[in-house]
């Protein structure tokens, strides 16, 4: 029945055409015999035949045997659902063949065995024995391929092991490396890139990725780099963001090149990238992309060669058309309308005890009205308080408002002016001029701070905040030089201003300046040097600490001066180390403290699994009465954990832990931090932990637990901020009514109401950007800031301090996605909107949004929405639709009739 072998290699075809019909409806009536069907057991006593003939003496046979073995395994190779069935047959006679395999000499008929047995040791070879890998060594220089993809895996897998092994030793491994060159090649043509990437990585050669790439892989491939560097330890995940750069460069994909450089926080990449493209529209989308980032970035001849197209690209750099686009934005989806706080608290949903103690005219609730009018209508230019215009014998409403607050009071209000007209600096520097002429310090304080919230993230080349601010910094009253020096901080923050640095870094070693003024130059040098590790501030605020007395390191506002340390070391990982040394020999009472803020800037968003583990170990510690620094710690489980999202979830788990087990200061700091792991996200989860600790039957309790509670709705404002979500504004409606006794209670739930309805819903506060790959260092700094000064509310927030609240606008952006066409103009085009679906590795071209729903731009995107265009007539420059994006005619569109 079996073919001679010896007749002609057609015998083996035949035989693999014998094979195919047992898929066969005719099985049932197979014959028992083991089970085997009859083509079965053809085929087993054909290959023992062949094993056999293998062993012959007459080399002719043994290449017949070999060669029609070798055909019968890779006819059966292409099927990979099950064991194929000559592997399954020749499972017993491994050993023999080994054997014999031993005794043979140096031939090519015995490399042909040593790649028979290579595959037969895909199946066979015990555990660590590396067999298949050994064989295949030893074996012919065939193509690996067209023994089938499982064969190749398998290999890639043996050769790590064996690499480890090797370098362990130190030997040889160039075998090793051109059969990688091999694999790498064969996974690249079928689309197996993360399998090549991960093989590479093994071998620790990820630089063999750049010569097999190509034009249709590359894309993906770049994708799963980019999403494994988040999970690799450094300085591996440099390399491979590294790599990932060098390849976009190479496939000229500048946009996406330009995101990679930017999460290095590497400007010559940036410059190499603008200096490498040609077309000024993508050179545009750049800026945009540089702006929404927020860092200074000054463009040279060589990037950018024509002087005025420079001029209008760093027009868009500093954000100059920031404030048109958002009221387009407004405009378009028709929120112009004032919104007064009344509109936002919606009291007359409540029963009548609350709204009772409503109308009293306290300056504690004018004081909050303040801010949730400032929040409400940010950047949108006019409200109900401030900038209401009326007839000239009344004197302007800004006046009377104004005078409805107290002292401190009247510089919230004053620099509410500014939010309102956040990004106009025109007209915003021509309204808040009058306040700078008033006699009263607390006017003049907050036009100072306004002055330069109205700059916050715009730049500008005559630089009229500091030409403002800075003939105040040195003035007597405390409260004046406050407001300047915080203006300064909040309007140049990233741009590492050397005149700023050489004004404020005096005060640092004044010995004669207030704590309250020592420690707001700290976070304003933090801000403007943002992840700059700057050497000469950073000893500067250090001597300040050594400077303080005891007694002065005992009060909360002392604890800013580590964290003005810290955000200059922002996300800037080991570089971190020398200072941390020299923050171990200060005093006692605020060295741990200083130690846990320095570590948790360092590491803000790597992500960094070793730092959250140091971070809970501080944080499991029972200790006496007076220790402070696990409020930090448990902050900066938050910073560090909030890179990608599996690491939030599981940090997210580790502090409703935390919250049951924790002392009290630990308890205090755990809304905090869920805050900003779910900023400007509300996820339902977080939102009923945080309404849960918001509730106390006892409000006396509630009032000397040292804040859990005010810091629970201060995050559910956080978490809901600029989303206008329903179920958070109710909630926030009825804990109004249930602490409408209870002043600084109330006065946080106000502020919460204020920041869930964040510019009227266009604005986020959420840090990252570009598909949240991208982590904004001064919206971090500025929203690490507030949350550090609610560890203490009772002394800043609930204090004179409560402008430190205006340090949120470093995080404000517009959530929306504007399309503008090549002359920047807006350009309303259809959009799908949905949730973001992870296509990282996935085969194919999967769907990258779910659930969509088609809009016209401009649209706002909630947390984890992604957009793609719903028309082939234009094409985006960047491809990623966040922000503003430039869109050009697609040439190849043609309208359908």
């Amino acid at each position: 029945m079996a073919p001679d072998p010896n007749s002609s290699s057609t015998g083996p075809r035949e035989e693999a055409s014998l094979k195919v019909p047992s898929k066969d409806p005719k099985k049932k009536d197979e014959k028992k015999d083991e089970d085997l069907s009859d083509e079965d057991l053809a085929l087993k006593q054909q290959l023992e035949l062949y094993v056999e003939r293998v062993q012959d003496s007459d080399p002719g046979l043994q290449k017949m045997a070999l060669e029609s073995m070798r055909q019968e395994i890779r006819t059966a190779t292409s099927s990979m659902t099950s064991v194929p069935k000559p592997l399954k047959f020749l499972r017993p006679h491994y050993g023999t063949l080994k054997s014999f395999y031993e005794t043979m000499g140096d031939s090519d008929l015995k490399k042909y065995l040593a790649d028979i047995l290579s595959v037969l040791a895909l199946t066979m070879s015990a555990e660590g024995e590396l067999e298949s890998l050994k064989y295949r060594l030893l074996g012919s220089e065939g193509d690996i391929g067209s023994w089938g993809h499982e064969y190749v895996r398998n290999l890639a897998g043996e050769i790590s092991q064996e690499y480890a092994k090797r370098q362990s030793e130190e030997a040889p491994i160039d075998d090793l490396m051109e059969l990688v060159q091999q694999i790498v090649a064969f996974h690249m043509k079928h689309n197996a890139e993360p399998e090549s990437v991960d093989l590479l990585m093994e071998v620790e050669d990820l630089d063999l990725l750049v010569e097999h790439v190509d034009k249709a892989n590359h894309k993906r491939t770049c994708l799963y780099l980019t999403s494994s560097a988040r999970y690799l330890p450094g300085p591996d995940d440099v390399l491979v963001l590294d790599i990932a750069y060098v390849i976009y460069l190479k496939f000229e994909e500048f946009p996406n090149a330009l995101q990679i450089a930017l999460f290095l926080d590497n400007m010559q990449y940036v410059k190499q990238i603008f200096t490498s493209c040609d077309d000024l529209l993508q050179k545009k989308q750049f800026c945009y992309i540089l702006a929404r980032h927020g860092v200074a970035f000054e463009l040279d001849d060589e990037m950018v060669v024509d002087n005025d197209e420079r001029e209008a690209l760093q027009d868009i750099i500093n954000n100059i058309k920031l404030n048109e686009g958002f009221l387009t934005l407004a405009r378009d989806i028709e929120v112009m309308e004032p919104k007064s706080p009344e509109d936002i608290y919606k009291a007359h949903l409540l029963d009548g005890r609350a709204s009772a103690g409503t109308n009293v005219d306290s300056a504690r609730q004018n004081l909050a009205a303040t801010f949730v009018n400032a929040l409400v209508n940010a950047g949108f230019g006019q409200d109900k308080l401030m900038t209401v215009v009326s007839d000239a014998s009344s004197g302007g409403t800004a006046g009377n408002w104004l005078f409805k607050n107290k002292e401190h009071g009247k510089t919230s209000a004053t620099a509410s002016l500014g939010m309102i007209l956040l990004w106009d600096v025109d007209s915003g520097l021509a309204q808040l001029d009058k306040f700078l002429h008033s006699n009263d310090n607390h006017i003049i304080a907050g036009a100072l701070l306004g002055v330069g919230i109205v700059n916050c993230g715009i730049k500008n080349d005559c630089d009229p905040a500091l030409a403002l601010l800075a003939d105040y910094i040195g003035k007597e009253d405390s409260s004046v030089r406050i407001g300047a020096i915080l203006g300064l901080g909040v309007a140049y923050a990233g741009c590492q201003n050397d005149q700023i640095r050489r004004k404020l870094t005096p005060i640092l070693g004044d010995a004669k300046a207030p704590l309250d003024v020592v420690a707001f130059t700290a976070i304003a040098l933090g801000f403007v040097y943002v992840g700059s590790c700057n050497e000469e501030i950073a000893q500067a605020i250090i001597f300040a600490l050594m400077d303080r007395s005891e007694s002065e390191l005992g009060e909360p506002l002392t604890r800013l001066l580590p964290l003005g340390l810290g955000l200059l070391y922002l996300g800037k990982q080991e570089n971190v180390d020398a200072t941390a040394e020299v923050s171990k020999t200060f005093h006692e009472k605020i060295r741990k403290y200083c130690d846990m803020t320095l570590l948790s800037c360092a590491y803000a968003g790597t992500g960094n699994v070793l730092k959250v583990q140091h971070l809970l170990g501080q944080c499991a510690q029972h200790l006496e009465k007076g220790e402070t620094h696990q409020g930090p710690a448990v902050l900066g489980i938050a910073m560090v954990a909030m890179a990608e999202e599996l690491g939030l979830e599981m940090a997210i788990r580790s502090l409703e832990h935390l919250l049951q087990y924790g002392e009290q200061n630990i308890r205090r700091a755990v809304p905090l931090a869920l805050g900003l792991l779910c900023i400007s996200n509300p996820k339902v989860n977080v939102m009923d932990t945080l309404s849960r600790l918001s509730h106390d039957t006892d409000t006396e309790v509630a009032i000397n637990t040292g804040g859990i509670l005010q810091a629970a709705v201060i995050s559910l404002g956080l978490i809901g901020a600029g989303t206008n979500n329903a179920r958070i504004a109710g909630m926030l409606r009825n804990l109004s009514s249930y602490y409408y006794k209870e002043a600084s209670l109330l006065f946080c739930v106000r502020i919460a109401q204020g920041l869930v309805h964040l510019g009227k819903g266009l604005l986020t506060l959420a840090p990252y950007h570009s598909d949240r790959f991208l982590l904004s260092p001064s919206a971090l700094a500025g929203i690490v800031t507030l949350l550090h000064a609610c560890l203490d509310m009772k002394a800043i927030i609930l204090g004179k301090y409560h402008y430190l609240l205006y340090v949120l606008v470093l995080a404000m952006q517009p959530r929306m996605l504007m399309t503008v066409d090549e002359n920047l103009k807006p350009l309303s085009i259809p959009v799908r909107v949905g949730q973001a679906v992870d296509v990282v590795g996935q085969a194919g071209r999967p769907k990258t949004i779910t659930g969509f729903q088609t809009h016209s731009t401009p649209v706002l995107l909630a947390a984890g929405d992604r957009a793609e265009l719903a028309t082939e007539k234009y094409t985006p420059v960047s491809p990623i639709l966040e922000g503003f994006v430039i869109l050009k005619e697609n040439p190849d569109y043609q309208e359908d009739n």
